[in-house]
């Protein structure tokens, strides 16, 4: 007796999904997921970025405030905090770590020859490069 229903078990396999179905809705979770990852680590890369930029301009103007008061430049990144021209010295972003920045030693002064040299620059400590292609110690 021919019926114009569908049978039970054409019914089931006309509900559930195909496997080629299944493979391109994982497929573009997998893409869309992974763009979203990497879109993310370079947010986070960026904000990092940024922090050290500040940071370097903090330590670089508090040099340069305390050679203008002392006519010298400072011994160590420490000398600063004991003056009073920084709290503490920040952390280095990319290393996590406050005692890795890396001092550029001042020259020495031909009127002064008895001076001693003290710190003229600060540059981050990590050995990685920056997202525009430029290491983080030419900063």
């Amino acid at each position: 007796m021919p019926t114009s229903f569908p049978t039970r078990a054409r019914r089931l396999a006309a509900a559930g999904f195909t496997l080629i179905e299944l493979i391109v809705v994982t497929a573009l979770i997998i893409v869309l997921t992974t763009v979203a990852m990497v879109s993310y680590q370079n947010s986070v890369t960026r904000a990092r970025e940024a922090v050290l930029k500040e940071d370097l301009f903090r330590l670089r103007d508090a040099i340069d405030q305390y050679y203008a008061d002392k006519n010298k430049w400072p011994g160590s990144l420490e000398d600063l905090v004991t003056d009073g021209y920084v709290r503490e010295i920040p952390k280095d972003p990319m290393t996590d770590s406050a005692d890795s920045w890396q001092t550029v030693p001042a020259e020495a002064d031909p009127a002064n020859p008895a001076a001693e040299p003290g710190v003229f620059d600060v540059k981050s400590g990590s050995e990685r490069m920056a997202l525009d292609g430029t290491p983080y110690t030419e900063w």
